[in-house]
Formats: C-alpha cells, sequence, structure tokens
C-alpha cells in the first residue's frame, strides 16, 4: 500500500526530524498512524517528504525524514471545465486531479446553468480548492492544481490566445470536430489547455473565436460524454501521450537540494 499523503506549506531540505502540526497532524492522529508507519508530506508545489512515524505527540506526528524530492514536468495539463448544474464540475476538477491535471479554469461559458456571481464567487472558488486538495491527498499528488479566477468567454478567448502565442495547445472538446485527440501533435515542454463546455455545449460564437484564436476542436472519443466527464477522459488521453503514465522513475523527480522552480499558470492580463 502506499503512503498516505498530508499537506504542508513548508518543508525542509532533506533528512532530518519534522513535526506535521496543526489541522493535518491531527488528520494524521486520527488516522491511527503509530511508530514505523511509512507517511508522505507534501507541499502542494511538488516537493515531496517522505519518511517513517516516529511518534505521535501533542503537537502533531514527528516524522523521521527519509527524502526530500521534486517531482515536476515539462508539460502542464489546464482543465478549462464550464461551471455545470449539480456538482458535475466539481466531481470533474476532482478527476482531473487525479488523472493529472496540474490547473483548472472555472469558465462561466454563455450556455453554464450555474453560476457564479460576484456575491457568491469567492465562496465557490473555496469549495472547488477544498475539491483540489482533497482530490491531491487522495491520489497520493504532491502538486495541488492551481485554481485560476473565474474567466466568462472573452477572457476565455483571451487566454486560448496567449497560450497558443507562447508555443502552447489548447484542445477545445466539440461533438463536431473533424479531429481526435491523437491526430493533434503534443508539444514535450510548455502547456496543453483541454477547453469543456457546459450542459448545452459551446456555443457557435464561442467555438468560431476559439478557433480563430488557433485553439484545435477535437474529440476526445466516439461517444457524446457528460460535461464532468469529458475533461478527465481528454486529460487522461493526454497524460499518457506525454508519457505521464509511464512505469518506472520519473526522470522530472530532483533529489533534494537541487529543487527546480515550480511553474505557475497565469490568465491573461
Amino acid at each position: 500500500m502506499t503512503n498516505p499523503v498530508f499537506l504542508a506549506d513548508e518543508l525542509p531540505e532533506g533528512a532530518g526530524s519534522y513535526t506535521l502540526a496543526g489541522a493535518e497532524g491531527h488528520h494524521a492522529h486520527v488516522m491511527r498512524l503509530g511508530p514505523g508507519a511509512g507517511i508522505d508530506v507534501a507541499d502542494g508545489r511538488g516537493i515531496r517528504l517522505r519518511g517513517v512515524v516516529a511518534e505521535v505527540t501533542g503537537d502533531g506526528v514527528r516524522i523521521d525524514v527519509a527524502s526530500v524530492t521534486h517531482e515536476g514536468d515539462d508539460v502542464e495539463l489546464v482543465l478549462v471545465q464550464a461551471l455545470a448544474k449539480g456538482g458535475r464540475d466539481e466531481e470533474a476538477i476532482e478527476m482531473a486531479t487525479e488523472v493529472g491535471a496540474d490547473a483548472i479554469v472555472p469558465w462561466q461559458a454563455d450556455r453554464s446553468i450555474a453560476q457564479w456571481p460576484a456575491a457568491k464567487a469567492t465562496r465557490a472558488a473555496a469549495r472547488w480548492e477544498s475539491v483540489l486538495r482533497a482530490a491531491t491527498k487522495q491520489s497520493r499528488r504532491s502538486r495541488v492544481p492551481a485554481l485560476l479566477e473565474l474567466m466568462d468567454s472573452r477572457r476565455l478567448e483571451a487566454f486560448v490566445r496567449r497560450t497558443v502565442a507562447d508555443g502552447g495547445v489548447v484542445l477545445v472538446l466539440h461533438e463536431a470536430a473533424d479531429r481526435t485527440l491523437d491526430a493533434v501533435g503534443l508539444p514535450r515542454a510548455g502547456r496543453v489547455v483541454v477547453v469543456v463546455g457546459p450542459e448545452g455545449g459551446i456555443t457557435p460564437q464561442e467555438l468560431a473565436a476559439m478557433s480563430a484564436a488557433e485553439a484545435v476542436p477535437v474529440l476526445a472519443g466516439p461517444h457524446v460524454m457528460r460535461s464532468g466527464t469529458a475533461g478527465p477522459v481528454a486529460i487522461s488521453h493526454v497524460a499518457r501521450a506525454i508519457g505521464r503514465w509511464d512505469v518506472g522513475p520519473r526522470s522530472a523527480a530532483d533529489t533534494l537540494g537541487s529543487r527546480r522552480p515550480t511553474r505557475g499558470v497565469e490568465g491573461p492580463a
């Protein structure tokens, strides 16, 4: 069984002793992790501490640290998920996290039934953040996907233009596309963005605007999928195509002391 993963803001540089405190330390205590149990702690930005529980104290869990590594990838996978009713958008970002998304963009599409009005946007974003953190821990990842601010279709078009200008690829899932995901060349570095529309679909105007910005309409498969399913399926296809799911040591994992800078995903100015 793999070690459970907990999240902390700051981790040590190398081997030694480390105490996991606060809410995550309490959670480890509730899970009854006793001395000798394997445990991982991640900072949510790609740094992973791996060790063994030495002692459970009133302040948290003291860990004998075996290693601290940096896990990174040359390609960023970004899911633009249209807001959807019935919690399907939250299901989508949960599954997308599990299969490898590095960033999530909430999209207020023209046909989105669900809305994030200004009065509720902060609370809605916090709920998505909670979903992403929980899915990161469940899937044993060291990186919590970045949650960008809500975009409308105009801002999304600008985001698409900038991504393509920077050498990235934007794939728009659309049932009328004449190309499949497998037919699109994917970069080995940079950014790959997958855009998923709402239940009512992407409007012709939205599709035309993104296509004019050089996004590529594609099919994720032979069947029409729900808004909550299409994104994770597409992200998994892309992750496999770029080698994310290769079995074996991760060539991008650096040992302690040689941490690479964490790459962020920015929205349009």
